[in-house]
Order: structure tokens, then C-alpha cells, then sequence
């Protein structure tokens, strides 16, 4: 940052849901009904849940995205501005309905979830061009893969224009993902999007190091891999080191990897060490799984800092 003593300037370009959230005591097999224990509306979304992560753990965050113009586009803009996050590039998108997530969530905290992607696949590049200035005048950009893949490779080609940050949560995993698309400062799959990224089954710590490696030899300058429960292991040209867990009562996993990235982004602007930011996307993973929904399960920066102080 050109101000030490500044907040860090995030952007987010990602996708804006409504999350429609069904909690039941175990997933329904094929041609099965069962009945949930619970529903609720809950504002969601990668991009938007990890806008509101990095503001809440303190940075200015600006959020690029698009929302239809049904009854629930106003609620989900009302609900990242309550947060703090500036919304003026979020754009209404006429005769669209905002992205939806059928979330479902079994007793263990684990979900499965199915998008809609709406207004979100109606960012693009033309979108990113016109607001060239939000993304350069930032210290990190953060992108998912819930919008157009121009659409990510236009921010991408803005941001090293000024050498500006770009991490990368690379989820969904669309077929034929351009590896261009991964040579980013940091790249933080989940377990599962390693496996489809790499081929490989992960099970030990050992796959786990070479699927980060493989990923590494693909460009980007860190491969973070998250683990859930067990940590995240951190993989750059200093090698592989595992960065440990903070323990948790699981609840819903739904935004717990939303949480993690926004809070790294926010620690590595500041000037942290890559670990130690993944260390504090650690603590802030952790205190969403153990709440219910998206947004409303992301801590502050004073939990996240009460967490994730060193123990003595």
C-alpha cells in the first residue's frame, strides 16, 4: 500500500446470490424426499461473501457485479452496502433474475449447493473496461469463477498492467479452465477443486504437497490448497509448509473458503507475510463454519484477531 497506515483497498469481481437454504439431517439419495428442518433466504455468492469477509476484517472493498432486477436484486446490494462495501459497480440488469444458490445443509455442517447463475453471467469485459480505475487503484483483486471466463481474463490483464495482486479462488471449475487463467499471485482451491485441477486423488499430506506443486509449475506465484478442519497448506517458490487449523464446531461450511480468502487478501495487503495471512484466513474460515448461512456467519476483525492471536 503507498500509506502504511492506510486500509487496505480490496476489490471484489464475482458473483452476487440469493441463497436459498434448506437444513436437513442428511442428503436425499436420488429419487428421494425427505423433509428439511429449516429454510431461509440468506445473501450470498462467492464474490459478494467475500466482499463482505474483507470488510469486515477492515479494508475498503469495492464489489464489480451484476444483479437482475427482481425482488431480490435490492435486498442483496441493501445487504453488502450494510456491510460496508461500496456497491457503485454493481449494476442492475434489466429483464434478469439475480443468481440464485440452492443450498442444502446436513447435520455435519457439509452442503451441497447448486447455482443459477442469473445476472452473473451477464458481467462482462466490457463491464470490467469501463471501471479500469477501481481495479488499479487497488492493492488486491479478488476473483472467483461464478462469472464469464473474458470476463476474469479482462481483470486479470488490468491488474498487471499496474502489478496490482490478483487472488484467485478458482471455483466452479468450468471444463477446459485456460491455464493462463491461473498464472495469478495466489491461487486458494478447496480439496476437491485441487483434484479436478490436477487429476489427482488427495488424501495424505503427500498428495497434497504434489498437487500443490503441479498447480505451482502452472504460474501462479502461491498455491494455497484449503483442508477444512485440517488447515491449508501454502506452496511457493520456499517450498510446501502446512499452516495448522483453529479448531471449530462445525455448522455450515456454506461461505467458511469465502471467509478465508477475503481475510488473507485483507492481511496480505497490510503488509503480512503470506503465511501469517493464511493463518488469519484460517481463523476467519473457522468462525463461519460454525454458524449458520453465508454473510451472516462472517466474523469481524476483532474476533478474527482474538482467534487468531498467538497463544503463549
Amino acid at each position: 500500500m503507498s500509506d502504511s497506515c492506510a486500509r487496505p483497498r480490496v476489490v471484489v469481481v464475482g458473483s452476487i446470490n440469493m441463497d436459498l437454504v434448506l437444513k436437513c439431517a442428511q442428503f436425499p439419495q436420488p429419487g428421494e424426499t425427505i423433509a428439511a428442518d429449516s429454510f431461509n433466504e440468506v445473501p450470498g455468492g462467492k464474490g459478494a461473501n467475500q466482499a463482505v469477509s474483507a470488510a469486515r476484517a477492515g479494508a475498503l472493498v469495492k464489489m464489480i457485479g451484476r444483479v437482475g432486477d427482481d425482488a431480490f436484486a435490492g435486498r442483496l446490494v441493501a445487504g453488502l452496502q450494510q456491510c460496508g462495501v461500496d456497491c457503485t459497480s454493481v449494476w442492475s440488469t434489466e429483464k434478469c433474475e439475480s443468481g440464485l444458490a440452492l443450498i442444502l445443509v446436513e447435520e455435519s455442517g457439509q452442503n451441497t449447493i447448486v447455482t443459477v447463475a442469473g445476472a452473473n453471467a451477464r458481467l462482462l469485459p466490457a463491464d470490467i473496461k469501463a471501471v479500469r480505475n477501481v481495479i488499479q487503484e487497488s492493492d488486491v483483486v479478488l476473483l472467483q469463477l461464478e462469472v464469464p471466463l473474458e470476463t476474469v481474463r479482462q481483470v486479470i490483464e488490468i491488474a498487471a498492467e499496474t502489478g496490482t495482486r490478483v487472488i484467485l479462488d478458482p471455483a466452479p471449475i468450468p471444463q477446459g479452465l485456460p491455464n493462463e487463467l491461473l498464472q495469478v499471485d495466489l491461487i486458494c482451491p478447496n480439496e476437491r477443486e485441487a483434484e479436478q485441477l490436477t487429476g489427482l486423488s488427495i488424501t495424505t499430506l503427500a498428495e497434497i504437497e504434489e498437487a500443490a506443486k503441479g498447480l505451482y509449475q502452472r504460474g501462479p506465484k502461491h498455491v494455497v490448497i484449503t483442508l477444512g478442519s485440517q488447515g491449508a497448506y501454502l506452496f511457493d517458490e520456499n517450498g510446501g509448509r502446512l499452516i495448522p487449523p483453529f479448531p471449530t464446531d462445525a455448522v455450515d461450511t456454506t461461505a467458511a473458503g469465502d471467509a478465508f480468502a477475503g481475510a488473507l487478501a485483507v492481511w496480505w495487503a497490510e503488509g503480512a507475510s503470506v503465511e501469517e495471512a493464511v493463518r488469519m484466513g484460517n481463523a476467519a474460515g473457522a468462525i463461519a463454519a460454525s454458524r449458520l448461512g453465508a454473510q451472516p456467519s462472517i466474523g469481524s476483525r476483532a474476533e478474527l484477531e482474538q482467534l487468531g492471536k498467538p497463544q503463549s
